[in-house]
């Protein structure tokens, strides 16, 4: 088997990096760096696990995007920090202290030369899914703590995708694929990564402000998905008077005709975005690319430590 490609879900770690790391890690000028160090850790930790040749962190350029919002206007609406006038973009409410964080880390994988990907318009989760869907050569890992890029699981076709779910931290950081996605939230194996967009859909996600179908819930949408084997078959079956779906259901899920089909594209994880990567490989460097860069940031921010972790995972990896 091909070594794997890691795609890392960049604002997910970072933010689970800040809020797991005490804010009393500073630079020596008395800057905050928790998140800094709590990334660069946990990037040494991933290596050192999954023993990638290529590795990608990817971007949220756009954590709202307008098209999705056009479709569903409660989209993420409750995380704008503030009403803005028109013309210009939401403001996702973001800790004083990680902002600057962020471009840190963006400078070290810059110096390191770890290759960063993102895409105008579109969210990290697109990020991701496109460069999955893409891929044609080595096994994916989709490193993340939202549940959302499960539906990127495959077995067929080949390569496989995984998502290692780091939600409850990394140290219980649980891998999925088909099997354990079917196994866990009820949907057919065959098909459990479309499957579980479907159920997300039916059920809505209150934090990303996606009401669902009003009655549905996951108990109900995980058996309906059971009984009819995906949307397209529920949906014949509310059309049709004489499925054995129940009159109840047949009506919650007319009702919300309108809904589904605006919210299916908002669910569903985009796999053709415009990604593009900051190099002109993904491959995974053995060394820095700009030694002396790295030395002086990492003194800088204080974090050399850190780098010296991710250092010795990439030693134990083998040489091309």
């Amino acid at each position: 088997m091909n070594d794997p490609v890691l795609l890392l879900d960049g604002a997910s770690m970072w933010f689970r990096s800040y809020f797991g790391v005490p804010s009393s890690i500073k630079a020596p000028d008395g800057r905050p760096v928790n998140a800094v160090r709590g990334f660069l850790d946990s990037i040494a930790t991933l290596v050192t696990r999954e023993r990638p040749r290529r590795l990608v962190v990817c971007r949220d350029d756009d954590w709202r995007p307008q098209w999705r919002v056009d479709l569903v206007p409660s989209y993420k609406a409750h995380r704008v920090e503030q009403p803005q006038p028109d013309g210009l973009p939401d403001v996702e409410e973001v800790p004083d202290d990680l902002t600057p964080q962020v471009e840190m880390i963006m400078d070290l994988l810059d110096a390191f030369g770890i290759v960063t990907a993102g895409a105008p318009g579109f969210e990290a989760d697109d990020v991701l899914g496109t460069l999955a869907t893409r891929e044609q050569h080595d096994p994916v890992v989709v490193v993340s703590g939202d549940r959302d890029l499960l539906q990127l699981v495959r077995d067929e076709p080949a390569p496989a995708v995984r998502v290692l779910y780091i939600g409850r931290g990394l140290a219980k950081a649980t891998k999925f694929g088909p099997a354990e996605v079917s196994e866990t939230y009820g949907v057919p194996v065959d098909r459990a990564g479309p499957a579980y967009a479907e159920l997300a859909l039916l059920r809505g996600d209150p934090s990303d402000g996606l009401p669902g179908v009003p009655g549905i819930g996951e108990k109900t949408a995980t058996t309906l998905l059971a009984q009819h084997g995906s949307l397209r078959g529920i949906q014949a079956a509310a059309e049709d008077p004489k499925s054995s779906l129940s009159k109840a259901h047949r009506a919650k899920l007319l009702a919300a005709a309108d809904y589904v089909a605006a919210a299916e594209p908002v669910v569903r994880v985009a796999t053709d975005a415009p990604v593009t990567l900051s190099g002109a490989t993904d491959e995974l460097p053995l060394a820095a690319k700009d030694p002396a860069r790295v030395a002086e940031l990492a003194a800088a921010y204080g974090v050399a430590s850190s780098i010296s972790r991710l250092q010795s995972a990439l030693d134990l990896l083998p040489n091309p």
